[in-house]
C-alpha cells in the first residue's frame, strides 16, 4: 500500500499557497543564513564574539574607525570548513579610534575611550595591518561588550534550527514508535504507554530541563533532549489515534490474513499512510522547540555564553528596552518572531496540501 498523497502534487499545492511559500522562502533563507553565517557576517571570529566595550551598547547604524593591530596570538589560517563550522580567530586586535595619522615608523591615532573621552596612543607601523584603518558599520548596533548584534542575530539561526531539527527528530521518534505501538495492539499495551505518556507530559519541560540538567549539566545537548521528551507526547498522542482508525481498514485485514508479521504491517502499510498529519505537527512542533529555547536561554538553562542564543541575547540586553537602545533586545525578538512565524504558515500549507483536516 503506497502513501496517501503525491509528493509532487503535494508541493505545487505548498507553492500555490501564499502564507505556506513565504513561510519556506523564510525558512530557507534561515538555513543558508545557517550554513554559511561565517561567511556573511561582519564579525567572523567564533561565536561573533569580538569584544570592543569601548563601544558597548551603541544604536543602529553607529560608525566607526577601526585600527587593526597585530595580536600576540594567533591561530593558524583556518581552512574553509573550519570557518563553515566554527568561524575563524582574530589576527587582529581591533581599536576604534577618533582620527589618526602616520609619522615616520608610527601611527599615532586618537584612541575612543568613552563617549567623548580620547586619549592619544602610538604604535609601530610593523604592529598594525597592511590596511591599518577600517571603517566599519554596525547596523544593528552593538552590545553592552562591544559585539556586533547583526553577526550574533546570524549566527544564533544555528541554535534555534539545530535546537528544532534535533528535537523534532527525538519526538518523532519517539513518538511514533510508542504511537504505533500503543495504536496498533490495544489493550495492555495501550494502557501501559499511555500511562507513560501521560507521565512525561505532567513534567513542566522547565522542571525536566533541570532534571536532566543535574545529571548532565548544563549546555547545547541537554537543550535538545528535554525539548524532544517534553514533545513526543503529542506526536504519540496524534499516531495513536490514526493507526487506531487504519488498522480497522481492510487492507490491513489482508495483510493479516497473508501472514505478515506485526512490525511490517505498522512499518510499511500503516505508518506511510499517516505522514500527513505527522508532517503538520512536525512543523508546529519545530515552530515550539524554537519558543522553548529561547526561553530556557533566558532562564539561563540553556546555551550558555559566549555561544550566540536569541534567548541569550534577550536576557542580555533586555534592560535597555526602556532606555536608550531597545534594538538590542527587539532585534532577536523580531528574529524568534518570523522564523515561528515561518514555520506556523508552512504547517498550516501541510495541512491544507495534505488535506490533513479530512484525515481521521
Amino acid at each position: 500500500m503506497t502513501a496517501i498523497f503525491n509528493t509532487s502534487s503535494t508541493f505545487k499545492k505548498l507553492l500555490h499557497n501564499k502564507g505556506a511559500a513565504f513561510g519556506l522562502i523564510l525558512i530557507i533563507l534561515s538555513l543558508l543564513l545557517a550554513v554559511f553565517g561565517y561567511f556573511l557576517v561582519p564579525d567572523s571570529s567564533p561565536n561573533a564574539n569580538r569584544m570592543i566595550p569601548e563601544i558597548g551598547s551603541k544604536k543602529p547604524g553607529y560608525e566607526v574607525q577601526l585600527l587593526r593591530i597585530h595580536r600576540e596570538k594567533t591561530g593558524n589560517p583556518a581552512s574553509f570548513f573550519s570557518k563553515l563550522l566554527n568561524g575563524v580567530e582574530d589576527q587582529w586586535q581591533y581599536v576604534p579610534v577618533e582620527s589618526y595619522r602616520a609619522q615616520e615608523d608610527s601611527i599615532i591615532y586618537q584612541r575612543i575611550v568613552d563617549e567623548r573621552i580620547t586619549e592619544r596612543k602610538s604604535a609601530l607601523l610593523s604592529q598594525v595591518a597592511p590596511e591599518p584603518v577600517i571603517h566599519a558599520t554596525f547596523y544593528l548596533g552593538t552590545d553592552k561588550f562591544g559585539r556586533d548584534i547583526l553577526s550574533r542575530l546570524i549566527i544564533g539561526v544555528r541554535v534555534s534550527l539545530a535546537v528544532g531539527i534535533i528535537a523534532v527528530i527525538i519526538s518523532l521518534s519517539i513518538g511514533m514508535i510508542l504511537g504505533a505501538l500503543a495504536g496498533y495492539f490495544r489493550g495492555r499495551t495501550d494502557d501501559i504507554i499511555m500511562w507513560f505518556l501521560n507521565v512525561i507530559w505532567s513534567i513542566p519541560t522547565l522542571l525536566l530541563v533541570f532534571a536532566i540538567t543535574l545529571v548532565l549539566g548544563k549546555g547545547f545537548w541537554q537543550v535538545f533532549i528535554a525539548v524532544g521528551l517534553t514533545m513526543c507526547v503529542n506526536v504519540a498522542r496524534l499516531v495513536r489515534g490514526q493507526v487506531m482508525g487504519i488498522r480497522e481498514l481492510e487492507y490491513v485485514e489482508a495483510t493479516r490474513v497473508l501472514g505478515y508479521s506485526h512490525m511490517r504491517t505498522i512499518i510499511r502499510h500503516i505508518l506511510p499512510n499517516i505522514l500527513g498529519p505527522v508532517m503538520v505537527i512536525a512543523a508546529s512542533n519545530f515552530a515550539s522547540a524554537i519558543v522553548i529555547e529561547a526561553g530556557l536561554s533566558f532562564l539561563g538553562v540553556g546555551v550558555q555564553p559566549p555561544q550566540p542564543s536569541w534567548g541569550l541575547m534577550i536576557k542580555e540586553n533586555y534592560n535597555f528596552i526602556i532606555t536608550n537602545n531597545p534594538m538590542l533586545a527587539l532585534a532577536p525578538g523580531i528574529a524568534i518572531m518570523l522564523l515561528v512565524l515561518a514555520f506556523n504558515l508552512l504547517g498550516n500549507g501541510l495541512r491544507d496540501a495534505l488535506n490533513v483536516k479530512g484525515e481521521r
